[in-house]
């Protein structure tokens, strides 16, 4: 088995991986140890399984891991042994701007570049485009995201946490109108977004792909990319188990 290692940081305990696999970019999986951020580093950068290891460094949560460094014995065994799952988590959002594509773990996002951004939200089916909501938005922007990013920054804008991999969600920043609650669309939909009034800036995750003006326009969807994660039964946390692991952490770290 060849494994590409994504960390943090060096770790004493990354030893262990160096000692009993082949490390190579065409990995048959990719570990990543740290938080959430290098979950999402990891995900760019392959689309081979990833196995999410936290490292409880302060401040990282880990929220897509079972497991901790403390387990890296447990992990090493039972690789070598192949007694492991791979779990689809569902699939990247694709974000579309002039000629370019890009692929977002977390969410696709419009932000304002000064005091505020205006903008229209359409739904594209084939050649035909209708409003989703009938007025033009104004506020800080809109994150579009899914199941996978909805517990990322889409969680601090106070959108909704998600459970099902089949819908993506519009979340409105600080929307200065008399609609302010997210929207819940069906997955396989694609949404276009235009911006009417002031300068925007679009990003993928944390990365900025540059301004949008009046009258430009950029399209999301769901891509064809799986995002896969490595799975062992014995070491496996619900949803439940995760939450309230993250809001111990939180209250401690306070």
């Amino acid at each position: 088995m060849k494994i590409k290692i994504v960390a943090k940081k060096n770790y004493p305990e990354l030893k262990i991986l160096r000692d009993n696999f082949k490390r190579s970019s065409k990995c048959d999986i990719c570990i990543a140890i740290g938080g959430d951020g290098t979950f999402v580093r990891a995900a760019k950068g392959t689309d081979a399984p990833i196995l999410p290891i936290r490292s409880n460094d302060d401040g990282s949560v880990g929220y897509y891991s079972d497991l901790s460094l403390k387990d890296m014995d447990f992990v090493v065994k039972n690789l070598k042994k192949h007694k492991f799952t791979i779990e689809r988590l569902g699939n990247k959002i694709e974000l579309i701007f002039k000629k370019g594509r890009y692929y977002a773990v977390n969410e696709a996002r419009l932000n304002n570049q000064m005091e505020e951004v205006s903008f229209r939200i359409s739904e594209v089916s084939g050649k035909h485009i209708s409003r989703i909501y009938p007025y033009v938005m104004s506020g800080d922007g809109i994150v579009v995201t899914g199941q996978i990013g909805s517990t990322a920054y889409n969680k601090s804008a106070e959108g909704p946490i998600i459970l099902s991999p089949n819908v993506l969600c519009l979340t409105f920043l600080n929307p200065d109108g008399p609609y302010r609650n997210p929207i819940i669309i069906d997955a396989s939909k694609e949404i276009e977004i235009e911006v009417v009034k002031y300068l925007g800036i679009l990003r993928y995750d944390s990365t900025e792909i540059g301004k949008i003006r009046p009258r430009q326009k950029f399209r999301v969807k769901f891509s064809n990319k799986e995002l896969r994660v490595v799975r062992f039964k014995e070491k496996r946390e619900e949803f439940a188990d995760k939450l309230e692991r993250i809001i111990k952490r939180r209250m401690v770290t306070r």
